[in-house]
């Protein structure tokens, strides 16, 4: 009976020594498509929109004029001067904070819709 069971467990692993080779093969090929296929997902699920978005946020940035309301890190205010990294910001109490570019999240033009605030 020990022998039967030895002899049924080993059947399987001599059977696939035969074939180890081919075996291999295919298990290279499925595993190099996987990567494929995730490389892909990635490329348009993050890589691309991202590229996208960062894309559009740089046009804005380089598009700003004195004068136009940006929102840098929650900070809102107004440009006053643009300079070569920073961008000088005028809030409401009038005082002035400089930024970096790089920091600012969004840009309203000066000639775009307002929002009036009921008081």
């Amino acid at each position: 009976m020990i022998k039967d069971m030895l002899f049924f467990g080993a059947a399987p692993l001599l059977a696939q020594k035969n074939g180890a080779p081919a075996g291999r093969e295919g298990n290279i090929m499925q595993t190099l498509i996987m990567i494929g296929i995730a490389i892909v997902f990635f490329y348009f699920i993050l890589w691309r929109p991202e590229r996208k978005r960062r894309k559009a946020l740089e046009a804005q940035r380089s598009a700003m004029k004195k004068g136009d309301r940006v929102t840098a890190m929650g900070i809102i205010g107004t440009i006053d001067k643009i300079q070569e990294k920073s961008v000088i910001l005028s809030m409401v109490d009038g005082s002035k904070i400089e930024v970096l570019k790089a920091a600012i999240t969004e840009v309203q033009s000066a000639a775009g819709p307002t929002v009036e605030k009921d008081n």
